[in-house]
């Protein structure tokens, strides 16, 4: 099979030696198969992977670093010109033979290899490519999962990314290996988990997780939600209401998003989303696109602190003479058990507090809904005093959990009365910032 390699992949090849055997390997070569373009490519050389990535780095006048030693396993970072990032990483083959290293692979999709001198023919021992088509993951082996329990969240997310589905065999695996992660590092778990939060349809591996045991070693904090009941007008459990607002996120970040078509919302409720927040859309779009960390974008933040928003509530239950039910403090208690995970999956001190101040204000904004008027200029600027730019991000939030109280019968009018208290925050803070928000001190 001919491939057209993208540019990058022929400036890699024409720096190495004429006579080094390498091998493009993994998720690469899948994405290839699939008409997507790879931004991360993996090799594989039979010996000496961490010279022959420093001559590449050098050509390319890339970065480099020593990957992992014992592994013989070297990194090149290469800012391409549009600012995307490129990755190659150059490893040594595992076992006796190039077989052997693709055996010890996760999934037979990502099992399949290309010799860069001779593209024509795939490598694929173990039918990779025809699981591909089928739209199937498949383990490589009995024991793939088992022996890294982090592959579980990694097959979770393919699962997700590329809408497949997985074999029952390894669901069973899946399963198997799931209390593994509790001992997984914690800078791996929290790479994977972020490639997971970044996927379509995060309620549904969220689900998966759960019914697979994965929840709890991965986020344990969540847990306790379930079956938690609360009382009208929420229709779900503290649990169920959470994977709600998780739709209703991705909802929102789709109908706001920069790219979003002319056509307009399709539903009545996606309608009344565009028609108050749509003309925000270039900025909601720049700010969600921003990384507080390399590699971790702000929408998975904003995933990761939908999440944990009502995880407090388990620990704050409380029930009044005449049956209503009642969570008062849940947010601090929240913002306290988010703050505990992000520093337990090492994130950095930004990503900690921002994380730490969306669970902690997401009620606010509903608050001033409640007022029963337009939100005043005093109340604007010490919204944004307490949140900062992470008040523009418990906007989101907030919409997204009023309409994960409900089935879908989400009420019009209230719908339309909050959308106004998020115009008018939105407003102050894009178009009236140095009048509202940041006013000249008087003295």
């Amino acid at each position: 099979m001919q491939f057209e390699f993208p540019p990058l992949l022929g400036r890699v090849l024409a720096a190495l030696p004429a006579d080094q055997p390498a091998w493009l390997v993994g998720g690469a070569v899948r994405d290839l198969l699939l008409g997507r373009a790879p931004h991360d490519f993996d090799f594989v050389l039979p010996g000496k992977a961490v010279p022959a990535a420093r001559k590449v780095a050098g050509a390319l006048g890339a970065d480099f670093f020593v990957l992992d030693e014992a592994r013989d396993a070297g990194r090149i970072l290469l800012t391409q010109e549009d600012g995307r990032r490129a990755v190659f990483d150059f490893v040594a083959q595992q076992g006796e033979s190039l077989a052997a290293d693709l055996a010890a692979r996760d999934l037979t999709v990502n099992a399949i290899a290309l010799d860069l001198r001779h593209p024509e023919t795939l490598i694929d021992p173990l039918g990779g490519a025809a699981d591909l088509a089928a739209k199937t993951l498949r383990a490589c082996r009995p024991d793939s999962l088992a022996s890294d329990p982090v592959r579980v969240l990694r097959t979770l997310r393919l699962a997700a990314q590329l809408g497949m589905q997985i074999e029952p065999e390894t669901r069973a695996q899946l399963r198997a290996a799931a209390p593994g992660l509790a001992g997984v590092s914690a800078e791996r778990l929290r790479d994977e988990l972020f490639r997971l939060l970044e996927t379509p349809k995060l309620a549904t591996s969220l689900r998966a997780l759960e019914r697979l045991g994965a929840l709890a070693p991965v986020l344990p904090e969540l847990s306790p939600m379930q079956g938690v009941a609360q009382s009208p007008p929420h229709t779900y459990d503290v649990w169920e209401h959470t994977l709600r607002v998780l739709d209703r996120l991705e909802q929102v970040f789709g109908l706001l998003d920069e790219d979003y078509p002319a056509e307009g919302a399709g539903d009545l409720h996606g309608g009344l989303v565009v028609l108050h927040l749509g003309r925000f859309r270039g900025q909601l779009s720049q700010l969600l696109a921003r990384e507080l960390s390399p590699g971790r974008g702000r929408r998975a933040l904003l995933a990761l602190a939908a999440l944990y928003h009502d995880s407090g509530k388990s620990g704050t239950r409380s029930e009044e003479a005449d049956g209503r039910i009642r969570f008062l403090g849940h947010e601090a208690e929240s913002a306290r058990l988010i703050a505990g995970r992000a520093a337990a999956l090492r994130l950095s001190n930004a990503e900690c507090e921002y994380l730490e101040c969306v669970a902690g204000q997401h009620m606010r904004p509903y608050a001033l809904t409640l007022t029963g008027e337009p939100p005043s200029r005093r109340a604007i600027y010490r919204y944004f005093r307490a949140a900062g730019e992470a008040g523009v991000d418990i906007c989101l939030l907030s919409l997204a959990d009023f309409m994960g109280k409900y089935n879908v019968d989400i009420p019009q009018a209230e719908l339309s009365t909050h959308l106004e208290t998020l115009r008018a925050l939105l407003e102050s803070y894009y178009e009236k910032n140095a009048e509202v928000v940041a006013p000249p001190p008087l003295l």
